[in-house]
């Protein structure tokens, strides 16, 4: 199931000492192609950047008043190809 756009607070568990990841990265798999991932967490979750973005998100971050983080993952419309893929210009 792809959606447009998935919402994940993980909060609570953070503060509960859950670990989160397996729940963020099952959300974002189900982000098709120009999707969103809009994620709360309560700090900024800067190595999630890169792990994302190894799966074709880019990301935008702000910092809410209570001192928490919404980070906004989005997914291009159409993946690029690798640059083994691509061709010569």
């Amino acid at each position: 199931m792809n959606s447009s756009e998935v919402r994940v607070d993980v909060r609570e568990a953070i503060r509960e000492g859950r670990e989160p990841f397996s729940r963020i990265m099952a959300a974002a798999a189900q982000v098709g192609p120009g999707g969103k991932l809009v994620l709360a967490a309560p700090f900024e979750p800067v190595p999630l950047y890169g792990v994302l973005g190894g799966h074709g998100f880019t990301h935008a971050a702000r910092e809410l008043a209570d001192g928490s983080w919404e980070i906004c993952f989005s997914r291009a419309e159409e993946p690029s190809a690798p640059a083994s893929e691509k061709g010569f210009d």
